[in-house]
This record gives C-alpha cells, structure tokens and sequence, in this order.
C-alpha cells in the first residue's frame, strides 16, 4: 500500500467530493461501547491485552490484508507432479499473516489461558476486534478456541494435543502435529442426508485394535488444512465422537480425501470442504455412544462466536457508512448532517451497540463456571445471540451499503464482501429454526433458565414504559401450550434476544442509546427497516458514540 496520497487531478476533471482514503484507525480506542463493556463486565487486564490488537486490527496494513486474503480465495492441490495424492488447500500469503495476527498473539487459547478470571470475555472482544480485519479466518481461530471442552472428555488426548493447542505461535505446514510448535483444530460434521440432524449420519467407525476406522462423507469440513478435527460417526453403541488427525501416528497421510472446494457465497478467505473418510484412523473422545452430548461442549463455544461475529461485522460497516457520510456532500451539505441520513446512522448504531452488550454479558457468564445462575444464563443466551444478531445482520449490511451509494455495492469498498459475509453465521452452527428449536429445548430441559432470564428483565423494570410493555407480552406468550411455543420459536427467540438487550442497554447504556432502542425495538409502530425512529430522537447523543 503506498504511503504517498493519490492524485486527483486527472485528464478531464478534478476528484472532489470524495471521502479520503482511510488512514490507520485504532479499533478499540474508536469504539466506546466495548471499552465501557469490557470496563463493565472484564477483569482490567483484558482491556490492556486488547490494546495491541485494536490497534493492529484497523492500520491500514491490516485492513489490506484481509481485502486480500478474500480476493485471493483458497485453492486446491490434490496431487503432487508424481502423482501422490497431497489433499492440500494452497491460501495467499495474507491469510497466513492474518493468522499469525492470531495465533502468534494467543486469542485462540486465552479463554482457557484466564479461565474463570476473564479469559472468555477476552476471547469474545477479541474475536470482535479480529473480525473487523476478515471474518473469514476467524473460523480457525473458533474452531481450535471451542475444541478445548469436548477434548477434555477425553484426558490421555487433551494432555497430548493441550500444549499445541494452547501455543501462541501459528505453523502452516502439512507435517505431523507432533513436528509442530503450535496447531490448529477443524470440524467435519455435516451429512449430505441429516444437515443439521446429525444423529442421521452414515459415517462408521469400526475398531481395528489400534485404533478406529472412519468411512463415509462429510458435506462441510471447515478449515481442511488443520491438523486434527473433530468428527461424528456410528459405533456399535451409537454415535460417537472422534478426533481425526491429519497425520496418523506413524507419520503417514491419514485416509482424508478433499472432494472439493465449496464455491461459497462469501467466507471467500476461508476454505470449506467436502471430504470422504476412507478408512480414515481416528481416536474416540467421551463415551461411544454420547457424541452429540460430548460435542455440545464446543457448541455452545463456537455459537457464542457465531453470535459475536455478525456484531463486529456491523461495527465495521458503521464506521465504514459514517466515515463516508461525514465527508461526502450532496444538496449543499454533508451527508451525514441530512435529516433522513442521521436517522439510518443512528438506528445502525443503535443495532451495532446492542449486540455487543448482549455477548459481552454471555462471555460474562461463561467465565462464571461455579455460579450456576450464570451456567444457565450461558446455556441460553449464545442461542439467543446467534439467532438474532445474525437475522439483523444482511439488512444492515444492505444500508450500510446503500449509505456510500454506487461505490458501496463494489468490491473495492468492504461493504460488498460483508454483505456476502453476513448469512453465513446465521447457517454454520445451526440455522435459524434449529436454534430456535435449541432454545426451546433449553427452557424445557432447564425451566430455571427462563427463571435467571427473568431476573434479567426484572432488573430492568420501571424505567421504560416501552420495556415493560414487551416483558409483559412475553411473559404470556411463555405461558402458551408446547404446540403453540413451537410455531411461535421464531416470534419468541427474537422476543427474548431484544428484550436482554433492552435490559441491559437500560442498566448501562446512555438514556439516549436505551429508550431510543426500545421505543424504537419494542414500542408501538415498530419498522422493520432501518432509520425509522422517532421524530424526537436524540440523534446527536447517539451519533457522538460512534466514533468519539
């Protein structure tokens, strides 16, 4: 990138009326609702390890490498020149830097590194920061974070891969995990037949004596060049979970065979892919017939992720979207001072603010591990964040596109690559009705869930007229029969996202941000497009919070 200004005075006209180019922005400096979360809900030394990274994440180095690393999609390399199969994915050199950023600096490993004295929070605000550089390769990233819970059911293999895992170093070699420093963790789940339902899979396990044998196919493996992933398959027993390392222990290629690449939507920087086991050896995690159960310990890590993404993502389109409207003119005057343009600003802002409070709050809670009010709190809330956050997040993405206008909707802009960002969260990990689902499921196996959800909402009480009326609306839409509750999921997981969000917007945000969120989220005449807010609206308020 060069350092020298671009010239704007060409053959036939001046460039004028155009924003400047972006310098170097410190990402966590700029943004005064996560310094206040993090201040709020995190342990002091958390805002201090986030320092260095805020500041990577927005220089203009950064920013171009994960333009890059998106331009420059991964590739497939099946054989080498002789023939041999290789079952390599070839990235550009940008992802990898964008790993180093990472792994090299420990976001994959400080939830367990500060267990229970912050560590979640830290990883929650830091794959927030990380995103806002390319939500691709954050997948890796949560991927090789979330292993850690379901290989704790397995002590022998979490000794053996702990210290790897918990590396602050990033090593991109295809060679055994144990020639390694460092390594990274992958999952392969998905049938052609079940999708989400993945007791419906058809991939055997059989054991040898040395080991088990995995045959079958898997319709999504993320992050195919990691060293080791997370997999289910039928035993005997029933279905199981096993680790499937790369390498098998005698330093051959384990029986992994990429089909292909998916050609995806967005998630361009990073490879997602179809794969057959072939006799693939792997090592059973957790009981044989428990896999869905061991595996819901990394669940529930990468949701929370799933759901922290979309709210990075937005950050980064709003400070995209205002920083346009600040410097471009049009009808005499800037047009971030026209009446209509402040109003679509705000409410972006609004959105923006109000998912970050939410995951915080969930990161919170789980760094709480002995409180078992916070424990339930952790089982619902991610469920809750990832359906919601990421149901907002293609719409905003559209007007935060349509704010910049022409050059919005090209690629030169980042609006375009997270706008095709946007769905994927909302699919990967459980789409919007099998969460939904999820979340009932909750509330009916652990009624006290709702009970901690309660307190919540009550603590809140008395302060918006609007509020209040919302908690009461769904205080009786819970009381609704089972059959009712299932038709009504979508209705009342939306409900429950908004209403904690409202609850804590009230008991920590600005007036302004809290009652124009909730007049505006749970009042009478509710839009659902943005910038439709009331006419009395402190846009001033709300608008100096974007970037102070």
């Amino acid at each position: 990138m060069s350092d020298r200004a671009p010239r704007r005075q060409l053959a036939t006209h001046r460039v004028d009326n155009q924003p400047a180019p972006p310098g170097d922005r410190d990402l966590l400096a700029l943004d005064q609702p996560l310094r206040e979360a993090l201040a709020r809900e995190a342990p002091d030394w958390v805002a201090r390890r986030l320092a260095p990274l805020g500041a990577a994440v927005g220089s203009r180095q950064v920013q171009a490498l994960g333009e890059t690393a998106n331009r420059h999609p991964p590739e497939l390399k099946l054989f080498d020149r002789h023939g041999r199969r290789l079952d390599e994915v070839a990235y550009h050199p940008a992802y990898h830097q964008l790993m180093h950023l990472a792994f090299d600096n420990g976001w994959h490993a400080v939830a367990w590194e500060e267990e229970h004295h912050g560590g979640q929070q830290a990883h929650t605000a830091g794959l927030y920061l990380l995103t806002q550089a390319e939500p691709g390769f954050c997948c890796p990233v949560t991927m090789t974070h979330a292993a850690v819970p379901a290989l704790r059911r397995e002590p022998r293999i979490y000794d053996e891969w702990h210290a790897r895992l918990m590396a602050w170093d990033y090593d991109e070699r295809a060679v055994p995990a144990w020639e390694k420093p460092a390594v990274t963790l992958g999952m392969a789940m998905t049938e052609k037949q079940g999708g989400s339902d993945v007791r419906a899979n058809s991939t055997r396990a059989e054991n040898d004596g040395d080991g088990y044998r995995l045959t079958g196919h898997k319709w999504f493996c993320s992050a195919p060049m990691s060293d080791a992933f997370l997999t289910l398959a039928q035993t005997d027993e029933g279905l199981g979970c096993f680790l499937v390392p790369r390498f098998t222990p005698d330093g051959e290629r384990n029986a992994i065979e990429i089909q292909r690449l998916k050609d995806k939507c967005g998630n361009r920087a990073n490879a997602s892919a179809e794969i057959e086991y072939r006799g693939a050896w792997a090592e059973p995690i957790g009981e044989p017939d428990r896999g869905v159960a061991t595996i819901l310990g990394m669940v529930q890590q990468t949701r929370l992720d799933a759901a922290t993404a979309p709210a990075g993502m937005m950050r980064q389109a709003l400070l995209e979207a205002w920083s346009h409207v600040r410097q471009r003119h049009a009808f005499d005057k800037p047009l971030g001072e026209q009446p209509l343009m402040r109003r679509v600003i705000a409410d972006l802002a609004l959105e923006t603010e109000a998912s970050l409070a939410l995951v915080m709050r969930a990161a919170r809670a789980f760094d709480a591990a002995t409180d078992e009010r916070e424990q339930l709190l952790a089982r619902l809330v991610p469920a809750l964040g990832k359906y919601w956050h990421n149901k907002r997040g293609p719409g905003f993405m559209a007007e935060a596109m349509e704010c910049l206008g022409g050059i919005g909707y090209v690629e030169e802009s980042p609006l375009a690559r997270l706008y095709r960002e946007a769905p994927v969260n909302s699919i990967w990990e459980g789409s919007g009705n099998v969460i939904c689902l999820d979340v009932l499921r909750a509330m009916g196996r652990h009624p006290e869930c709702v009970d901690v959800l309660r307190e919540e909402y009550a603590a809140a009480r008395g302060v918006s007229s609007d509020y209040d009326r919302a908690v009461d609306q769904l205080e009786r839409a819970l009381g609704e029969p089972q059959d009712a509750l299932e038709a009504n999921a979508r209705w009342l997981t939306q409900r429950m996202a908004q209403c904690l969000q409202a609850s804590l917007l009230l008991r920590h945000a600005p007036n302004a941000i809290a009652e124009t969120f909730c007049r505006s989220r749970l009042g009478d005449g509710v839009s659902p497009v943005y910038g439709v807010l009331p006419l009395d609206a402190p846009l001033d308020a709300i608008l100096a919070r974007i970037e102070p």
